[in-house]
């Protein structure tokens, strides 16, 4: 399929997927050239933008998805897992914050706190 069908397939517009093509976040097993050089996009490439949309949206920058998904750097296996693991320890440090702060919201909303108590 063209870039355009895949803008409308995964709702990203044509030059964020040029911009991530130039990143290298899009493996060449998505992307072949036709006759007349033309990118064309396997079907597979759908769910794989969809995945990175996720990943991005849980903080990975293009950068640190570039490095998990590009064969060519041969990073190693350990190496990804310890990527994940720490986006993983970021996000429960989140989770952690956002707990506490809807502690305090219910609490104000209760009338046992103000804005100028901490719980």
């Amino acid at each position: 399929m063209k870039i355009n069908e895949v803008s409308k397939l995964t709702g990203l517009p044509i030059s964020t997927l040029r911009f991530y093509e130039r990143k290298n976040l899009i493996p060449d097993t998505f992307v072949k050239r036709d006759a007349n050089n033309y990118r064309m996009y396997s079907e597979e490439i759908v769910d794989f933008l969809d995945d990175v949309k996720v990943l991005l949206s849980v903080d990975f920058s293009i950068e640190e998805l570039s490095l998990l998904v590009n064969q060519q750097l041969n990073l190693s296996y350990e190496a990804k897992t310890k990527m994940v693991e720490q986006k993983i320890k970021e996000i429960e440090e989140i989770q952690k914050r956002l707990k506490k702060s809807k502690t305090f919201l219910n609490a104000v909303l209760e009338g046992k706190a103000n804005f100028q108590t901490k719980c």
